[in-house]
């Protein structure tokens, strides 16, 4: 086999795949950096609580109106924003931590939708509701995910100073009489609406695998946050693009396949990047005892 065939051919010959590639680079440009903040924040569990929350919006809607896509998209984020407000109340008004909540109403969110899809459809509609069928993804869920993506862009432009000072230093921003609250339900918006993008594309157990992977993976890389969001894109795509064609040659499922790719890098930048990896932190111990 030629390289051409190997790596071009499939997105030449198949617009699905070209779709595809296009939907893993949108995806990227969006989840990309919304993911380095996540990480930055240690809010990554809950932004997996997010993704599964998504999932009880869109089965209600389906239970509503069928497999449509404007309706799944706008009950999945409504109830992400939901589950977000919900948990946030709780973190306020009881000793709870934000965390905990995130997780109680996440729960439930999950079971509920579950339930939902899994009484109202069948067997397909719910793996395709749960796993995402990126090689089906059509024009509309397309220009979905594109304008998800240019949207989050255009408002990282706008409130990325605020949100980068959020992350590392949340008591400034309210003693300085920052925004917080505000910027906190900007972020969270980001999330929802990434998430509402990668479920059409990698469905609602793993959108989030796109938005924290590849934003691990940078932090064992560099350290600035432009960097860590800049690199985060490029393994996000990267990963895309070899997940398609490993799934392509290999006749696997293509939304796994790609999330396997980023956890394979991951977990090869845990053991030789060049910040905080084991290999980084043996040489640094071997200058130490020099």
């Amino acid at each position: 086999m030629d390289l051409y065939a190997a790596l071009l051919q499939p997105f030449v010959e198949f617009g699905f795949m070209r779709r595809a590639l296009v939907a893993c680079l949108a995806l990227s440009l969006g989840s990309g950096p919304v993911g380095v903040l996540l990480v930055l924040r240690r809010m990554s569990l809950v932004g997996d609580a997010l993704s599964h929350a998504v999932l009880s919006g869109a089965a209600t809607a389906f239970m509503i109106a069928g497999l449509s896509f404007v309706a799944m998209s706008l009950g999945g984020f409504i109830a992400g924003l939901v589950v977000a407000m919900l948990s946030g109340a709780v973190a306020r008004m009881t000793p709870q931590r934000e965390d905990a909540s995130f997780a109680a109403f996440c729960v439930i969110s999950l079971a509920l939708g579950v339930l939902i899809v899994s009484t109202h459809g069948s067997n397909i509609d719910l793996m395709h509701v749960l796993f995402g069928t990126i090689l089906a993804v059509d024009d509309a869920s397309l220009l979905l995910i594109v304008s998800v993506a240019t949207l989050t862009l255009i408002m990282l432009a706008v409130f990325g100073r605020g949100l980068i000072v959020e992350c590392f230093d949340p008591g400034f921003l309210r003693a300085s009489g920052g925004p917080g609250a505000i910027l906190h339900f900007v972020f969270l918006t980001l999330v929802v609406l990434n998430l509402v993008a990668g479920f059409h594309a990698l469905g609602t157990l793993m959108a989030i695998g796109l938005m924290i992977l590849p934003a691990a993976v940078s932090r064992f890389w560099a350290h600035e946050v432009a960097m860590l969001a800049a690199l985060s894109s490029l393994i996000a795509f990267a990963s895309g693009y070899v997940g398609l064609l490993f799934s392509y040659h290999a006749n696997l499922a293509s939304g796994p396949a790609i999330i396997l790719v980023a956890g394979g890098v991951y977990i090869a930048s845990f053991a030789f990047g060049s910040h905080g990896s084991l290999r980084a932190q043996f040489l640094m111990r071997r200058r130490l005892e020099a």
